[in-house]
């Protein structure tokens, strides 16, 4: 993707002036409005939709008139998700939205043509990476990988005396997300046995491995054997009970026998920790409201405000 204009402007709300090249430091670009400690540091837009809106309104846009920072060349903001990356000569951009509210009478092309592409088409970024960047240049776009982990707690599937139904359920219902967001993802199934050092440890060194999430089936009941909540509850930073209280509850109204799980869920560093029952029949009725959350919480482990 190229390069076709940089854009920059003192004051929020107006038309962007190009520049030869802009300077990236951890709070954004040097001299423009939207430099801060925040999200939103640095703005994109594909220079073939502004084409098309060109043909639409009659008139031809100018780089920058939608405020956008930098004007590219074979940008596709469909194929853009929050935590993919661009790169160029060290720079490094992260995406943290896609698309943003309008802001109506403060916005200067909405002021003269009532309509603006940045609501839907805006591709907003922080720098992770400082340095320089000139009109002209490529930028790479790399899309991040979801790296998921599912661990099958199974003393008789671990031993072979009975088939693993719950993990590969697991991986398709994350799958089946994954695919339709749109989100480049990569998926390992273990099974192991309801022994804690040996789940601890493969829980930390996945963390260590930076995987993004960790989903756990069965060993999550009141039984001798059920060990998942004990020895993951310790690893977490922070536990998230709200999820599963309502799965307990909305389930436990018609079954009872639900509301004696002992699932949970938290974060250990930037990864997402699930620890669901090992039926069929809860791995579908968990994994269906934990899909629900899954990318809100990967916004707030990365301080990005999507509220």
């Amino acid at each position: 993707m190229k390069i076709q204009s940089l854009n920059i402007s003192e004051k929020k709300g107006v038309i962007k002036k190009p520049v030869n090249h802009i300077e990236l430091t951890d709070f954004g670009i040097t001299g423009d409005a939207h430099a801060g400690n925040w999200h939103r540091q640095v703005s994109l837009l594909g220079s073939e939709r502004i084409d098309k809106f060109s043909e639409e309104i009659g008139r031809s846009i100018a780089p920058g008139e939608f405020a956008e920072n930098i004007t590219l060349s074979g940008l596709d903001a469909k194929m853009i998700g929050v935590l993919d990356r661009f790169s160029c000569n060290g720079v490094e951009l992260e995406v943290t939205q896609i698309g943003k509210k309008c802001h109506g009478n403060n916005c200067a092309i909405f002021q003269e043509v009532g309509n603006c592409v940045m609501p839907r088409e805006g591709i907003f970024c922080r720098v992770v990476n400082h340095g320089l960047l000139k009109t002209g240049d490529d930028l790479v776009f790399v899309p991040k990988t979801f790296k998921i982990l599912v661990i099958t707690l199974s003393d008789r599937c671990n031993a072979g005396k009975a088939k693993d139904k719950s993990g590969p359920l697991a991986v398709k219902k994350i799958n089946s997300l994954m695919e339709t967001m749109n989100r480049k993802h990569q998926t390992e199934l273990y099974v192991l046995p309801d022994e804690p050092v040996e789940l601890a440890g493969r829980i930390s060194q996945a963390v260590e491995d930076d995987f993004d999430m960790i989903i756990t089936t069965g060993s999550t009941g009141i039984g001798p054997r059920d060990i998942a909540p004990d020895t993951i509850r310790p690893l977490l930073d922070k536990e998230i009970p709200g999820i599963m209280e309502m799965v307990r509850m909305k389930y436990g109204m018609e079954k009872p026998g639900a509301l004696l799980s002992r699932a949970i869920a938290g974060t250990l560093r930037k990864t997402l920790i699930f620890a669901i029952p090992g039926s069929p029949k809860a791995v579908n009725e968990y994994m269906d409201e934990i899909s629900k959350v899954v990318f809100h919480c990967f916004n707030m482990l990365y301080s990005i405000d999507s509220h």
